[in-house]
């Protein structure tokens, strides 16, 4: 079986969707699916990917092409849409990540004039916050007469979370739903390195309580009420220390750090810039807590691996995944509160049994729900029925 995914960028600037293609590519070759990737040259605002262009590249055993992207609104890449425009008849089903994107627009629309099923990962932007909070009136036009029609024709929707599912239905996705989390790599998560590489790499952080933040730097990632939920923390937790890891636009994180002045908590907090490989691993190693306090977000693989790593987390109801981790008690669950976060911190650092029950049932819930077996072989069938109805 031959699968083409399409995607507006695999850059690590974009967040979470950019980091699950290449644990798609690990988990479809396991399962036997000959995986071909297309995406821009997109690195971010600005930049671009240091790559050949058009030239078929090999990664965790799938076929990577890069195209150039013409604009930065809208990844606008001509070149890609030609090149899936002229090739989509050899795959057996698309697979297109995102809304709202030209490449999106441009693989689903070609798959559909040529008659070849395709699947569509919204990646999020249809819940409530993002057709609500960005660029509201533009989408609702887009939407009624782009991307509605390429969705009431698709064969099916992936939502990586029952949450997402709801609220894409709720802004008018009809087409049939399949629920299917993202993978990762477990093992990674096995056997963190000491503590002390991040301690020594950033010696403020010597004898302090770490409450990580790991995730792209964004505002629906809710870190204006993380700020002044380490405000109300220090009251009782004056050794807390809040990590900022990761990256995001300079006005926004510049803001960010004007709040944590007026807070009187910007001696308090480490602003580590994006953080991958082994020095992300450190920081997990070195953490108390982790916390994602998102107003939305369809999935939340940072949430996802800080479960596999045995962090005692707190994530809010707006991600994706806390509904599953409320049911197996493997996160503290509250609401997009500063109080709130600020109490459910306070918990895990209070009491011992709280934070090592946390751990194991993260764990545990990790490795039954999200790894890269029970992704491949979910996204495997999904594809055959897909095939089989068409047949």
């Amino acid at each position: 079986m031959k699968v083409l995914h399409v995607i507006p960028s695999l850059s690590p600037t974009q967040g979470g969707p950019s980091f699950a293609i290449p644990s798609m590519e690990r988990a479809l070759h396991v399962a036997g699916v000959d995986v071909t990737v297309a995406a821009t040259d997109d690195a971010g605002k600005g930049r671009r990917e240091a790559v050949p262009l058009a030239t078929p590249l090999q990664f965790n055993g799938a076929t990577r092409l890069y195209f150039p992207k013409q604009t930065e609104f809208y990844k606008c890449s001509f070149p890609l849409s030609r090149w899936v425009s002229r090739n989509v008849r050899a795959f057996d089903v698309v697979h297109v990540h995102a809304l709202f994107s030209h490449t999106s627009v441009a693989a689903a629309s070609a798959a559909r004039h040529q008659k070849v099923p395709y699947v569509v990962r919204p990646l999020g932007v249809l819940n409530r916050y993002g057709m609500t909070r960005r660029r509201r009136i533009l989408k609702q036009i887009s939407f009624r007469f782009i991307e509605g029609p390429l969705l009431r024709h698709a064969a099916a929707m992936h939502y990586t979370s029952d949450q997402e599912r709801v609220e894409a239905e709720d802004a008018g996705a009809t087409a049939p739903a399949a629920v299917l989390p993202i993978g990762l790599d477990l093992t990674l998560f096995e056997l963190l390195p000491l503590p002390s590489g991040f301690v020594e790499r950033w010696p403020q952080a010597k004898g302090r309580e770490i409450v990580l933040f790991l995730s792209r730097l964004d505002a629906k990632k809710g870190l204006d009420l993380l700020i002044d939920a380490l405000a109300e923390l220090k009251k009782r937790r004056p050794a807390a220390l809040l990590v900022i890891a990761g990256s995001g636009d300079e006005a926004f994180v510049r803001m960010l750090r004007e709040r944590a002045e007026k807070c009187g908590v910007a001696g308090d907090v480490i602003w580590t810039g994006f953080l991958e490989g082994s020095a992300k691993l450190a920081a997990f190693a070195a953490a108390n807590a982790f916390v994602l306090p998102s107003y939305s977000e369809n999935f939340g693989i940072a949430a996802v691996e800080a479960l596999a790593a045995g962090i005692p987390s707190v994530l809010t109801t707006g991600v994706g995944i806390s509904d599953a981790v409320r049911e197996a008690e493997a996160a503290l669950v509250v609401a997009a509160k500063p109080s709130e976060i600020a109490k459910a911190l306070v918990r895990i650092l209070d009491d011992v049994v709280l934070a090592r029950s946390l751990s194991a049932n993260g764990r545990a819930l990790a490795n039954e729900r999200y790894s890269l077996n029970a992704m491949g072989s979910g996204l495997r069938r999904l594809y055959e029925q897909i095939v089989n109805a068409e047949r």
